[in-house]
This record gives structure tokens, sequence and C-alpha cells, in this order.
């Protein structure tokens, strides 16, 4: 490609970047690779990834959510009569599901550029959505055992790489608002998925009535969505097919400058994994603390997922008013996790957003717990779908800014994630057949989680605080002379975790 139509991409601004390429008499190449974007070729590269990528991930999140909390609305509508869950039975097979999702997430993550997130993603998805439909088809409780299972397996490495999909081609402080646009799938899954299952569950037909319809036609949808899918994604910003050359030399630039020294290479697909970069994701304060933050917060949202409806109808509504009662609490949720992770990318900080949505979650337990009126208590569901869901995008986003280069933010993601999802071995028996109707203990114990995550995210900001104040006066150049540069990722001198 000619250097000056490649050079319009990039900013005269020589005073952010001292152009050392001039002095040494390299070519124009040089001198742009410590240039900055040009602004508006900056907001057209993003304006496009947005209209291209963004749109996808939000269906794959969508239907993922929709599949996975879908038994909330069958137990409602007859699985649980039909399939004699009696005792702890239904609790159980929610908790099979998170087993093999656990123990996936971190290999998962290792084989997203190898296979292709293009291929990778859709091919999950695709593969959930026929044993979402085979458990419409079910006959007993092991039946439901093995289909939880399998699609578990099948799941598992759906968020960590959907989240280091985003990571190859946003900027850090772009990076939350992007997944937020995915991740607001997930309390929209419940008003949706809710109004879905009210009209499916009125079929009958040909020996299935009911609840097997809901994950019949919900299957078939994920497994079409997915064929399409895969004709449309990029794998990394370099071959994306809707951009320009000169759009997709700035697209891969521009990861570079957001690295801070963080990588030694441009391209994505030029890393290559090491075990050095999972003892680094493994070792880091971040990834400790914010995985259990992130368990912390995700307890309080897969029980309120898996059983809004339980609680609903336990106000006294019956099973189709309940369905659809779920709607407007997941609504509220959806608009606030898109305004949360915006504001959150204008102040460039995860931590004030956690400790505000967590607030606000904390008082609707509260609303929860007290001996009051059903309105009340409905009152209540608003306000904790408007504190936990915005926290859990704010959350990932925050260690997913923190690591760098791929395979530390691919392992810590993952590992992230894993620990979190541990959370859903004690979602899954928070609100017991004996507990009903007040469910006291389910509501203290997510009480307690989003307190502890209060905790956590403030300790976090002042020790984020403390360490890039520490590197801005020169307290970590000392690791510019330990060896490879190039193999420091975060611990670069240069580079500045995210409040």
């Amino acid at each position: 490609m000619d250097t000056s139509m490649s050079a319009q991409a990039f900013s005269r601004k020589e005073k952010t970047e001292p152009l050392t390429a001039v002095d040494s008499g390299n070519d124009s190449r040089d001198v742009i690779a410590n240039q900055a974007i040009e602004p508006g070729m900056n907001r057209t590269i993003t304006r496009k990834f947005d209209f291209h990528i963004i749109p996808w991930l939000f269906g794959i999140w969508l239907l993922a959510f929709i599949d996975r909390s879908n038994i909330g609305n069958a137990r409602i509508d007859g699985l649980a009569r039909d399939l004699e869950l009696d005792g702890t039975k239904f609790n159980i097979a929610l908790t099979v599901f998170y087993i093999p999702y656990i123990l996936i997430d971190v290999p998962s993550n290792w084989v997203v550029k190898y296979f292709g997130a293009n291929y990778y993603l859709p091919g999950l998805l695709i593969a959930w959505g026929l044993v979402g439909m085979c458990t419409g088809f079910v006959k007993d409780y092991g039946g439901l055992l093995a289909c939880r299972f399998f699609l578990g397996l099948c799941e598992g490495g759906l968020l960590g790489g959907l989240v280091l999909y985003l990571s190859m081609f946003y900027q850090r402080h772009e990076l939350l608002f992007r997944i937020g646009m995915f991740y607001c799938a997930a309390p929209l899954s419940g008003a949706f998925g809710g109004l879905l299952a009210t009209g499916l569950a009125q079929i009958r037909h040909n020996g299935y009535n009911r609840w097997p319809w809901i994950f019949i036609v919900e299957g078939a949808v994920t497994i079409a969505y997915g064929l399409v899918t895969i004709w449309f994604l990029p794998a990394t910003p370099s071959n994306a097919t809707f951009l320009t050359e000169a759009e997709r030399e700035a697209a891969v630039h521009r990861m570079g400058l957001d690295a801070h020294g963080a990588s030694k290479e441009s391209k994505v697909e030029s890393e290559r994994f090491s075990w050095h970069w999972v003892r680094m994701a493994i070792l880091n304060v971040n990834t400790i603390v914010l995985s259990l933050n992130y368990f912390a917060i995700i307890t309080p949202i897969y029980s309120f997922s898996l059983f809004l409806p339980t609680i609903i109808s336990n106000l006294g509504y019956d099973s189709v008013k309940a369905q659809l009662f779920t709607v407007p609490p997941n609504m509220a949720g959806f608009f606030a996790v898109i305004l949360c992770t915006f504001l959150s990318d204008k102040i460039k900080g995860r931590g004030p957003i956690m400790l505000g949505c967590c607030s606000i979650a904390i008082i609707g337990y509260i609303m929860l717990l007290i001996k009051t009126t059903p309105l009340v208590h409905y009152g209540g569901t608003f306000l904790v779908a408007v504190g936990v869901f915005p926290s859990a995008p704010a959350v990932l986003g925050w260690l997913a800014n923190n690591l760098a280069p791929h395979y530390v933010r691919a392992t810590g993601t993952g590992l992230q994630i894993a620990v979190c999802n541990c959370a859903a071995f004690i979602a899954t028996f928070t609100y017991l057949e004996k507990d009903k109707p007040d469910y006291t203990t389910g509501h203290s114990i997510n009480l307690g989680m989003l307190v502890l995550s209060l905790a956590l995210s403030t300790t976090h900001i002042l020790y984020v605080k403390w360490e890039n104040r520490k590197r801005e006066n020169g307290g970590r150049d000392y690791r510019l002379d330990e060896g490879d540069e190039g193999m420091l990722g975060y611990r670069h001198p240069s580079f500045r975790y995210t409040i």
C-alpha cells in the first residue's frame, strides 16, 4: 500500500510521541508507528466495528441466556410435575449445568484465536441449540440431567470468548460499553423469554404439551442464528473485509498504541501461547480480587434469573401472570446496563460504577426481606435488576482492561469466569421450596454477597490508585532492566491500570 495513503490514518501531533524514526533515517512507516490515529479515522473504525460485530454478539448472548434460564419458565409450565422434580431435584438439575461450564472456561479461551472466533463462537451456539432442542424430548429426570450437563459444556467458553473477542477490536476505554451492548441481552432475555415462554407453553401437539415446546422452538432458533452468524463475524481487525486497507492498518495500529508497552506484537494473530503468560495471569492481584468480586456479583444474578418467575408466582399470581410480571424488572435491568456501561467508558472507570450499582441492589434486597406488601416486594425486584445486571459487565471489563497481552487476558478472563460460576452452586440452592413464600434465606445470602462485592470494589480501587502512582513516579522502572521488555505485559512501567 502507498505510504502517503497510509499516513492519512494517523495524526501529525509529534508532541505526544517522539518521532525517533525520523532521527534514525527510517522510512515513513516507522514514523507512523509512533503516531496516534487521526480522530476521524478512529471514529470511523469504531463505528464500523459497532455496526458489523455488536449486533451479532447481542443475539448470541440473548439466546445463550434464554436457553440456560428457560428451565425456570418451563418449571412453572409443567416441567416439575411431569418429570416429578420433587425436593431438591430441580436445584440439582440447575447445578449440573455449571460443572462442565466451569471446567471449560480457561482452555476454551486459549483456543479462541487458534480456531478463529468467527467460527468458534457460532459453533458453540449451534452445539447448545441442538442440546436445547433435545431437552424438549426428555421423559425423565436422568434425561434432564444429561441435557443440562451438555448444555453447560457447550456454553462454557462463550462469555470469556465474547469478552476476549471484543478486546481484539476495541481500545481499553471503549471496551466496557461494547461489553454492555451485548450483556444487556441478559436482562432482556428475562423479559423476552418470559413472553416467549407464555406463548410457547400454549402449544399442545403430538403428545408434547406446554413446556417441551419452550425448549424445542428456542433451540431451533438458536441453531439457525448460529449458522447465519458464521458468515458475518470477522476473525481479527486485520481481516475485517468491511474496512478499507487504510482502515485495517489503522485498526491494528491503534491496538498497539493502546497496549502501552504491554505487547510487542501489533497484530493479535502474531502473539504466541506461552506458560509465562498463564503464570502472569494467575498471579496478578487484579485476577484474584476481581474473580472473587465477580463471584459475589454472579450469585444474585443467577438466582434472580432462575427464580424470578417463582418469586413472583409466590406473591399470589398464576403462572401466566407470573411470566408476564417478570418483564418490567428485566427491562429496567436492560436499560441500566446500557446507561452504566456508557458512563463507565466516559469516566474511564469501573470501580465507581460497581459501588453505585451494588448499593442500589442492596436496597432492593432489603425491600424483599422486610415484612410488607407484595407491591413493595415487586418494587424490590426492580432495584435488584438495576443494580446487579450492570455490575457484571463492569467487573468483566475491569479485569480485561487490566490484563495484557492476549494470552494473559485470555487466561485471566477465563479464570475469572470459572471462579465466578462456582457461585452457581450457591445460587441454585438459595431459593428452596421449604423457604417459600418469603425466601428469607435466599434474599439474605444475596444481600451478603453484594456487601462483599462492595468491600472488594472499594479495596481494589485503592490498590489500583496506589500502583498507578508507583508507576508514574518511576517506582517500577527497574523492570525494564529485567530482560526482554516485550515479556513484561501488564507489568510494563508505561501500562496503567483502570480504576
